[in-house]
């Protein structure tokens, strides 16, 4: 194999997350290599990181057992397209970021091709039970995790595991923000405080969970004189939030969402990274969740956890509220809204206790870390 495809390497993120935590990873590997050529399935900051993208993240936006049903055909299609990349490449290496229900499923057939296997940023195995632990340990060679007790738990169970911490970290240190002002009037925003709305990253869930919150938040913004702003992200056109049969008023900003939740009162966030990262900044918040009923259901029967928000899980007791599916309802958003605001007492507690979920996440640097040890095994193949 010639030196050129030795420096070859697949990325594969299908979230707005892993596009994030992709370009970081990127960038660092080009620092220690400027040759080596990244293809794979990423997002516009991938793009920009310098990937060479073969399926962007928005053909790949479906998530739970219903909507992946419907879309095998595709998922078929985009695996044997990846498959044949690697073949006319000499790909020896692909780095899988999350996004595990196509991930785990592409490894089977990646270790058919005898390429080596690298998952950075784990499957919430310790969510779903052992069942995932059994396959990573037979597709994947190297883990790259970012909590000590997810190292913990590999290790425990005979799997190659390294911890490098949260990429989180590096990107909410880095981030230069805008002053409030600036922000402000960027988009012409009231001088009130904001209640910040993120009803997710994917079309099918914004369409079930933001006709929910916006009307639960319409009625805490009157009560509480606050402005209610969405967060709309980088992935898809911002004309979908606006409804005829929403009357509520709101903002719609993109791009800026690190300043919003920076700046912001409360947040109604939908489960996932973004509630970790709004405990990054300590915003309060109300974690939400509703999917399909028939995901939900087999999901329910899945999961072996208490608690679905990330920043309740790592802190090992629940700081902010969760309402899933059906409790995700108008009324019950408004309820938990409302106690948070109304009590001072309970809202400084809230902050105080995210303060000390970033001590859990590790120092900077993790990006750095985990490029090292990716490089190190390309020079090895």
């Amino acid at each position: 194999m010639s030196e050129n495809k030795k420096k070859n390497i697949m990325i594969i993120a299908g979230e707005v997350s892993g596009d994030y935590i992709g370009a970081s990873l990127i960038k660092e590997l080009k620092k220690l290599d400027d040759g080596i050529m990244v293809f794979g399935i990423g997002g516009d900051r991938m793009l920009e990181a310098g990937m060479k993208i073969l399926y962007h993240i928005k053909k790949m936006a479906f998530l739970g057992f219903v909507e992946v049903v419907k879309h095998l055909p595709f998922i078929r299609h985009v695996q044997t397209e990846l498959l044949e990349t690697i073949k006319t490449k000499g790909i020896k290496y692909v780095v899988l970021i999350d996004y595990p229900g196509f991930n785990l499923n592409f490894a089977k057939k990646l270790r058919l091709l005898g390429v080596k296997i690298i998952y950075y940023i784990s499957p919430q195995i310790w969510a779903w039970g052992a069942g995932r632990i059994k396959k990573i340990k037979k597709y994947v060679d190297k883990m790259l995790v970012v909590f000590p007790f997810e190292e913990e738990l590999y290790k425990k169970n005979g799997v190659d595991v390294e911890l490098v911490g949260h990429p989180l970290v590096d990107r909410t240190y880095e981030y230069i923000f805008l002053r409030r002002e600036e922000l402000f009037s960027k988009y012409k925003l009231d001088d009130k405080d904001i209640l910040l709305l993120m009803p997710g990253s994917r079309e099918h869930e914004v369409s079930k969970i933001f006709p929910v919150i916006i009307k639960a938040a319409g009625r805490i913004a009157a009560e509480f004189n606050l402005q209610i702003v969405v967060a709309c992200a980088s992935n898809f056109d911002e004309n979908i939030f606006y409804k005829p049969e929403i009357a509520e008023k709101f903002k719609v900003v993109k791009n800026f969402t690190y300043d919003l939740m920076k700046y912001s009162k409360l947040g109604i966030i939908k489960s996932g990274t973004s509630t970790l990262e709004a405990g990054i900044f300590e915003l309060p918040m109300v974690i939400v969740y509703k999917t399909s009923r028939l995901t939900y259901l087999i999901g329910k029967n899945l999961v072996r956890l208490n608690n679905i928000g990330m920043v309740n899980i790592i802190s090992g007791e629940k700081i902010v509220p969760e309402l899933i599916q059906n409790d995700a309802s108008e009324e019950k958003i408004y309820a938990e809204c409302k106690k948070i605001l109304s009590d001072n007492s309970f809202y400084r507690d809230i902050k105080e206790k995210l303060k000390s979920l970033k001590e859990k996440l590790g120092s900077t640097g993790a990006s750095g870390r985990a490029a090292r040890i990716i490089y190190s095994l390309l020079n090895e193949a």
